[in-house]
Parts: structure tokens; C-alpha cells; sequence
């Protein structure tokens, strides 16, 4: 009887290599890939500083609330207060 836990613990022992993962890292999409717009985290007084008054503003809608600010270019969605993201503009065909 004194094999069984032997045997046991080299079974458990046979299997951490099962649950090794590997780490896998991306890259960050570049700061310039919209000609220079706004990076996420900025305040609505930097974008304002930096680009302007905006074409329009799309007021504030749902929980946390998004809110966007066209330009010609691109157009910017907050987050409160903060660039969430900016997204290049599909002008219509």
C-alpha cells in the first residue's frame, strides 16, 4: 500500500506541464494612425486645444455615459470626460 501514493504524486506531478500557458503580447496600434487624433485618456479641453471646436457634438446617451464629436477627419467618442476612442470618418458614396 505504501506504492499508491507514490504512484499518485508522480501522476499529479506528470501534469503541471498541462497547465502551462503561454503569453502572448500585441502591439499597441499607433498613436498617428488617424493623422494625429486624439489619444484615449485626453480631456475635452485638450481636444479642444489641440483640434478645436468640433462640427457637431452628439450629446451624452446611456450608462457610462458616450457622448461623440465629429470633425471632418474623425470622430471622437468620451467617456465622460475623456477620449474613449477615435475612429477615422466613412464619408457616404
Amino acid at each position: 500500500m505504501k506504492i499508491l501514493p507514490v504512484v499518485v504524486l508522480l501522476a499529479c506531478l506528470g501534469s503541471f506541464d498541462l497547465a502551462v500557458a503561454e503569453v502572448i503580447t500585441l502591439p499597441l496600434a499607433k498613436a498617428d494612425a488617424l493623422s494625429g487624433a486624439p489619444v484615449r485618456g485626453a480631456s475635452m479641453d485638450d481636444v479642444r486645444a489641440g483640434w478645436g471646436e468640433p462640427a457637431e457634438i452628439v450629446s451624452a446617451v446611456g450608462e457610462p455615459p458616450i457622448s461623440r464629436w465629429h470633425y471632418p477627419e474623425f470622430t471622437v467618442y468620451f467617456e465622460h470626460q475623456r477620449v474613449l476612442h477615435a475612429a477615422k470618418r466613412r464619408l457616404p458614396e
